[in-house]
């Protein structure tokens, strides 16, 4: 199958890479033409070290790539999904499917990353979403992996089930797609609160805590918009949750740390020196919890934290002083 993955970062790469291993035609894209240079001629990608791409993995900084493609894999950063998606709309076959990759939520208009790809090609092509608890540094090394591929269209996310799965990258299907684009997206921002605690010196019960009652947070606004609570149970909720909170792979997380430790929301992200995508899924979450009449605490607090400047301690005494509540009360299972 012809394959263009949109995004050359590290996600972008290793997906290639992958694709490339189950004999795929595959052309890697970046936004950069110098970059585009840079790969080919280096055949390694810095964010990815140590793996090498090999020369069958085609690498260009032209977008009429996409054109040629029977599946387009779309791995740029949220901010840059729209934009890319536009861009690529006149070129795409119609019977191109599109894979969305990117964990994010856009900050202006509280879309999933899928809602924003329908609109910029006019609904014409499928859409499946591609996540889960999947690092880049460790699918590049083919460590073994699982992912879930969801979709109204079944056909579509079979197919994608069959593009990437292979002995080290274990694929499953799901129609809920609205329940693993949340869950991708809002287990940043809990990874950021991990993060945190990280940083304050708060111990592994705090995070556990977060980590428990996030997740609550997570299905019960998931289940007010329409998702399945089963999908917060399974990889792309609870999966990815304890992947992003608890590894020093998870950028959202070490950004996290250096908050926890004093830094300036601003100095943390730049001194994290890649896309903290649960600083602007903060926002989102603010904005659909407010929408949907959705009580979440501990997102709340990582907003308050990243937006208006509250210090770390005085939001943690207040999660922990918040009035008495029965567990069941506000479960999600």
């Amino acid at each position: 199958m012809k394959t263009t993955v949109l995004g050359g970062g590290g996600w972008g790469t290793a997906l290639a890479l992958l694709l490339l291993d189950n004999g795929h035609d595959v052309t890697l894209w970046t936004h950069r033409e110098e970059q585009a240079v840079q790969l080919r001629e280096q055949r390694e990608n810095p964010l990815l070290k140590g793996v090498a791409l090999p020369d069958a993995l085609q690498i260009t900084g032209s977008l009429e790539a996409a054109g040629e493609s029977e599946l387009t894999v779309m791995a740029v950063p949220s901010f840059a999904v729209r934009e890319t998606a536009r861009r690529a709309a006149p070129l795409l076959n119609p019977d191109t499917i599109i894979v969305s990759v990117a964990k994010g939520i856009e900050k202006d208009t509280a879309l999933c990353l899928s809602q924003i790809i329908a609109q910029e090609t006019d609904g014409k092509n499928r859409i499946v979403v591609l996540s889960g608890p999947s690092h880049a540094e460790e699918v590049g090394r083919r460590v073994p992996t699982g992912c879930v591929a969801a979709s109204r269209d079944l056909t579509a996310a079979q197919a994608v089930q069959d593009a990437f799965m292979n002995s080290h990258f274990r694929v499953y299907t799901n129609s809920d797609i609205i329940g693993v684009e949340l869950g991708a997206a809002l287990k940043n921002v809990l990874a950021l609160c991990c993060g945190i605690s990280d940083g304050m010196g708060l111990g592994d019960n705090t995070k556990a805590l977060l980590m428990t009652r996030g997740m609550t947070e997570m299905a019960r606004l998931g289940l007010a918009m329409g998702g399945r609570k089963e999908t917060f149970a399974g990889l792309s909720g609870m999966g990815d949750l304890i992947v992003t909170c608890t590894s020093m792979h998870s950028r959202n997380r070490r950004c996290g740390i250096l908050i926890g430790q004093g830094k300036p929301v601003q100095e943390a992200i730049a001194e994290t020196g890649a896309v903290v995508e649960g600083y602007f899924a903060a926002y989102s979450a603010h904005q659909l919890a407010e929408k949907a009449h959705v009580e979440m605490p501990v997102c709340q607090s990582a907003y308050e934290v990243l937006y208006e400047g509250q210090p770390v301690t005085s939001v943690v005494e207040r999660l922990m002083n918040r009035g008495k509540k029965h567990e069941a009360d506000e479960s999600w299972i």
